[in-house]
């Protein structure tokens, strides 16, 4: 038996950027009475919060406890304590990391005609700093899905980007990730540092734990988790994933 069910959020328990069904939110809640339950996504905190935090059908604190929210590839821990989200740890990129990355990605995508600024809506931005990676995100935030799911379905747009930022900027790790993203880090700071900190903040081993994504491919934002040995679920979108939970939820039942 598995200790842990870990996820991957954009494709894995949702629609790209919107928030989780209630079919998932209410398998989640009904595996926190079971499971560590760990999201781990290039997303930012407060997404975390509206996308799967807040959907779930009135969690009681002991469920929450056994929720831990791996915020940016798990460069960043959040835990449920005394009420409320703590920050458990953060390993921000510095100043200059964040100005070479994102004149980097600029370049590379006006460079390759992907620069889509006309197409964003107000408020909105292509690069974003998420404090410990930059992600870059073709049409911004708020575009709609099914626009997202068009921009780049094969993700050939973003390899050619991911090969010209490497070419300009060898010394930080780009990786692919949700509909139109790519993740701009420092090396080593993906999935495997996020899941190595989860082994120890959760003490479990990597047997322990169960990995559902839908990047699991080289140069995929999962992959780094397929590479560290641990028992990996590939899914097409959060319906795969509902499936295989009532699958789970069967079997202990």
């Amino acid at each position: 038996m598995k200790k842990v069910l870990a996820f991957d959020i954009d494709q894995t328990l949702n629609v790209a950027k919107t928030p989780i069904t209630d079919d998932i939110a209410e398998l989640l809640t009904k595996c926190l009475n079971h499971f560590e339950i760990c999201p781990i996504s290039g997303q930012k905190f407060d997404q975390f919060l509206i996308q799967i935090v807040n959907r779930l059908p009135n969690p009681t604190p002991e469920q929450l406890s056994h929720l831990h929210l791996f915020v940016a590839q798990g460069t960043q821990y959040y835990r449920y304590e005394n009420g409320d989200w703590k920050q458990v740890y953060n390993y921000p990129l510095t100043e200059e990391q964040v100005a070479k990355i994102t004149a980097t990605i600029e370049q590379a995508a006006k460079e390759l005609g992907y620069w889509e600024e006309d197409k964003l809506q107000p408020g909105d931005e292509i690069i974003e700093n998420r404090l410990s990676q930059v992600t870059f995100s073709a049409l911004g935030q708020k575009a709609g899905t099914e626009e997202k799911y068009a921009w780049d379905p094969d993700c050939k747009k973003r390899e050619k980007i991911v090969a010209r930022c490497k070419e300009l900027s060898p010394e930080f790790d780009y990786e692919i990730g949700g509909t139109t993203s790519i993740n701009a880090i420092t090396p080593g700071m993906n999935k495997t540092f996020g899941m190595t900190h989860l082994l120890e903040e959760l003490n479990v081993a990597k047997e322990d734990i169960l990995y559902f994504g839908d990047m699991t491919q080289p140069g995929g934002n999962d992959y780094p988790v397929v590479q560290m040995g641990i028992d990996t679920i590939t899914v097409r979108n959060h319906e795969d994933t509902a499936y295989a939970l009532k699958g789970i939820l069967g079997i202990i039942a």
